[in-house]
């Protein structure tokens, strides 16, 4: 049965893939790149424990991976281009960042095999061995060490991601003396086994889910909570599904591998791909230059700690170097500390799981320009022409933490220590990175007051909310001019806040004697309509420009008993919710600009028909549970330069009102160049976005 079902992947694959491949994918010919089947070894998967195993090593490989590629891509950060002429420069530029979009697919299949390993009840694995790692770790043919960008580090990378139909050569400098990892069948603890590329390693995965479930059925397989699944619209990075059940196990799979390795025959945005342009790229400018080297001088596999075997380590002992890599290592087991935070239950209550995504994103954003930094400062005091980079140190420590209170306040304690250490170590180099410390500052306040409330909160059952109390009676009529207009009638005050106001004339439409158009001065006339009609107008305000306060006894507005949010087409997000947005305050009703135009951020001003904005406002919908709780207070937080960050129980809905997704914290593109939308995808930073 198994090799019938390997046929029928087989089959998929290859008419999946049975497509022309371009001129510009081809190597630099028979010598570096030849075509040849390539017959994988039999990999095998006994049991759940097996799976695990292979599921852990799978993620070192995706964690390490994504160390070496941003090692590599810090190298030539921003400092580097100036040092070069114009088409170099530019060239670098280009390089830097289509590196580092790897790497962040490397993050994308390190969340998505953490997703496996929850859904088969197993523990995420964050963990790694520290670089470079030994021989033996991982098979002969896969070598994780961090390199400065050079041809050979590239090739070393084409060498990685090759498919499994290819023949590339090692970089040079990277090849280890050939050894075996022989699995035996029986056993009943599970041990490494060789596989020839990363895709022989992801085949045995899947085949182990299938097996397994052939044997146990699905339900005793994935028996992870699904409440611990991590997708795109929280973290951020596209492609991050749920996995709770084979068919989506095997979706998980599928997109590792096509990112990765691709195919051979398959045109495409594979990592292999991209590597093999970086190359091609590069080949020609050495012809042309063969002195260039952007990244000459720095480290190979730098270490904090004099080490026991120095050979092939660089110990990085001059200062300020030394002390900038601890921060820049601190940054880097924070962010670890938070994604184990953001797959543990203790982010099933709804605070410590945003404040964990936060975590992990305010983490990744932090560490590059440190980590560019460091490529600048000389690593050693006896030889200054040696230049450091991030270790990437891994601590014995790092281990997920069970418990709510402490695992808030370890992230507390752990971000506060950054933000001091930027200041002392790195701000002296680099003012730029005071933000970065204040960034951090109001994290560990927040993460401080969670972790006091932590114990209560868990351990508390939520009181229903009671209505708040009808307002007394006022005085007569009045007219208050000013930023929030204010109208005084018989029965109720309606206010109007012109800054927010998105012009949809629900009011001039449906109420014309009370909203009255295009005159001068006073404008609004409360009294000129019955009291329930004009309630219901000031409600269908959108934006919340519109709000009023009833006098004649009757309840004020009512907190929405579902949180949703509505995107509008080629248009802004529309809130209706218990908003408590970052700087403005308690609101039920909101705009808030998703094409990044808006001269009001976060508010919608209208700039997106201006700017031509297009985006969808029904998107397919995406697979998601019922919520628990579909009200209560939703917390919006702009995150600086970057996307909205959302804390609640919402119900993200197209415009006409079909379920896209629920979620309980989400990411929201506020640039308007996600290709995830309405979801972030990281593109603000691609982009250089600015927005307080």
């Amino acid at each position: 049965m198994q090799t019938d079902r390997a046929a029928v992947l087989g089959a998929r694959r290859a008419q999946r893939c049975a497509r022309p491949q371009p001129a510009t994918l081809v190597g630099a010919g028979p010598s570096c790149h030849d075509v040849a089947r390539v017959t994988a070894p039999k990999i095998r998967v006994e049991h759940r424990e097996s799976l695990a195993f292979a599921l852990s090593e799978a993620a070192e490989l995706e964690h390490g991976l994504l160390c070496c590629y941003l090692y590599t891509a810090f190298s030539i950060g921003p400092r580097c281009e100036r040092r070069h002429r114009a088409e170099q420069a530019a060239a670098i530029a280009r390089w830097r960042a289509e590196i580092t979009d790897i790497a962040r697919d490397e993050m994308i299949h390190l969340a998505l095999v953490s997703n496996l390993l929850n859904a088969i009840g197993a523990a995420p694995h964050f963990m790694r061995p520290n670089f470079p790692v030994a021989s033996g770790y991982h098979p002969a043919g896969i070598v994780v060490s961090l390199a400065p960008f050079c041809l050979s580090t590239i090739q070393h990378f084409v060498y990685l991601e090759r498919p499994e139909d290819v023949v590339e050569r090692e970089g040079e400098g990277f090849a280890r003396r050939p050894y075996s990892r022989i699995g035996h069948a029986g056993r009943l603890v599970p041990s490494g086994q060789d596989y020839t590329t990363q895709g022989d390693l992801y085949r045995w995965i899947r085949d182990g889910f299938a097996h397994l479930i052939e044997l146990h059925g699905a339900a005793q397989v994935m028996c992870g909570d699904p409440r611990l699944q991590v997708t795109s619209s929280q973290l951020g990075l596209p492609g991050i599904t749920a996995v709770t059940d084979l068919a989506s196990a095997e979706r998980a799979l599928d997109t590792i591998v096509t990112q990765g390795e691709g195919a051979p025959h398959c045109p495409g945005h594979s990592h292999y791909s991209r590597f093999l342009a970086i190359r091609n790229e590069l080949e020609a400018v050495l012809a042309a230059d063969p002195a260039f080297a952007p990244a000459a001088g720095i480290a190979y596999n730098p270490v904090m700690r004099q080490p026991a075997n120095p050979e092939g380590l660089v110990w990085v002992d001059a200062e300020p170097a030394a002390s900038v890599l601890d921060v820049a290592n601190a940054i880097y087991s924070f962010t670890l500390r938070g994604l184990g935070v953001l797959y543990s239950p203790v982010a099933l209550a709804d605070e410590p799981r945003a404040l964990a995504l936060e975590a992990v994103n305010t983490g990744m954003r932090g560490l590059t320009p440190i980590g560019e930094l460091l490529t600048e400062l000389p690593a050693r005091r006896s030889d200054p022409a040696v230049r450091a980079g991030v270790s990437f140190a891994m601590s014995r420590s790092l281990h997920p933490l069970p418990e709510p209170r402490a695992a808030l306040r370890t992230l507390y304690e752990a971000i506060s220590a950054v933000a001091g250490g930027i200041r002392s170590h790195v701000v002296p180099l680099d003012a730029d990175q005071l933000a970065t410390a204040e960034r951090f500052d109001d994290l560990a306040h927040r993460l401080e007051r969670a972790a006091e409330r932590a114990t209560a909160v868990s351990a508390a059952v939520p009181a229903a909310e009671s209505a708040p109390p009808a307002p007394a009676r006022k005085p007569p009529a009045a007219y208050t001019p000013g930023a929030i207009e204010e109208a005084r009638g018989e029965q109720l005050v309606l206010r109007f806040e012109a800054r927010r106001c998105i012009h949809a004339r629900h009011c001039v439409l449906g109420a014309p004697r009370v909203f009255l158009a295009n005159v001068q001065g006073a404008w609004l006339y409360p009294d000129e309509m019955p009291v329930e009609g004009l309630v219901h107008i000031a409600r269908s305000c959108p934006s919340g420009a519109i709000t009023y306060q009833r006098l004649d006894g009757g309840a004020d507005e009512p907190v929405p008993e579902v949180n949703e949010l509505r995107l509008r087409e080629n248009g802004p997000y529309a809130v209706r919710a218990d908003v408590e947005l970052a700087g403005h305050g308690r609101m039920l009703r909101a705009t808030l600009c998703r094409c990044g135009a808006s001269n009001n951020k976060p508010f919608c001003d209208g700039s997106h028909n201006a700017a031509r904005f297009v985006a969808t406002g029904e998107p397919a919908s995406r697979e998601s549970t019922p919520l628990a709780r579909r009200g209560g207070r939703l917390d919006i937080r702009p995150e600086p330069d970057g996307p909205l960050v959302l804390t609640g129980s919402l119900e993200v809905c197209a415009g006409t009102g079909r379920t896209v997704d629920r979620v309980t914290s989400a990411r929201l593109c506020r640039c308007g160049g996600s290709s995830n939308k309405p979801f972030c995808d990281g593109t603000h930073a691609k982009m250089g976005f600015r927005a307080p």
